[in-house]
């Protein structure tokens, strides 16, 4: 072997040393951001997640729209969870905060797109470094899901929320869509191809959403599926 492959060698070995130290002592880092988020959130008693686009401006119909449901739960009693940053989910805190509920944000630390708005309650912004960490503090701690327009992030929240009922891994909570021009679109492939070509769901799974167009239809289908119970904080 050439001392060329020898430092090579070396150089390998070394970075993959490193890696397996520097992944350990991440799970420390990974633990802390649950700890901490259990128990922050675990105060916050029953909310409703409202999840769209950070890229959504003030002028868009469903930049409003966040904001009239969010005000709307509100006045049921109900706090709002946003994931923190501009777009829907600033309509959403904003609207919290004219309803004088309880406005939650989960940001997220990314390089861009991503500073928290000035609508969430001085003590209930939640700031975490990994995705995973922070879609499980969305699950646990959300009465339901209201998704608007959005991303492949919204998405990710949206079927994350569906699978996990779907297979039971989680109760059952109300997931509303809101916007039939803008979901007509999957709803329609999810029917025609996922459940009737390809047969990969069963007919019960498309329970598990429903599709609404208003703010008020929106906070009566949360209300509606709570009337059977008495309303509690969700730990």
């Amino acid at each position: 072997m050439s001392s060329e492959d020898k430092v090579k060698r070396a150089f390998k070995e070394k970075t993959w040393t490193e890696t397996q130290t520097s992944d350990s002592w991440g799970v420390f880092k990974i633990l802390s951001e649950f700890v901490e988020g259990f128990e922050k959130l675990s105060r916050i008693g029953p909310c409703v997640s409202i999840f769209g686009s950070a890229r959504t401006e003030p002028d868009n119909k469903y930049f409003k729209l966040a904001e009239e449901i969010a005000y709307n739960l509100t006045l049921k009693g109900y706090g709002v969870i946003t994931g923190g940053g501009p777009g829907i989910m600033e309509a959403a805190n904003m609207g919290a905060r004219k309803g004088n509920g309880r406005s939650v944000g989960i940001n997220i630390n990314l390089p861009f797109e991503q500073g928290a708005n000035l609508f969430i309650d001085t003590d209930k912004l939640f700031t975490f470094d990994h995705f995973f960490v922070r879609k499980v503090m969305f699950m646990k701690y959300a009465q339901g899901f209201i998704v608007l327009p959005g991303g492949f992030g919204t998405f990710d929240e949206l079927f994350e929320a569906i699978t996990l009922i779907q297979t039971e891994k989680i109760g059952k909570f109300p997931i509303i869509l809101v916007g039939t021009d803008y979901w007509k679109g999957l709803i329609q492939w999810i029917k025609e191809v996922m459940l009737n070509e390809e047969k990969n769901i069963n007919i019960e799974d498309l329970d598990l959403f429903v599709l609404v167009d208003t703010a008020e239809d929106a906070v009566s289908q949360i209300d509606k599926f709570y009337s059977k119970y008495l309303l509690s904080p969700n730990f």
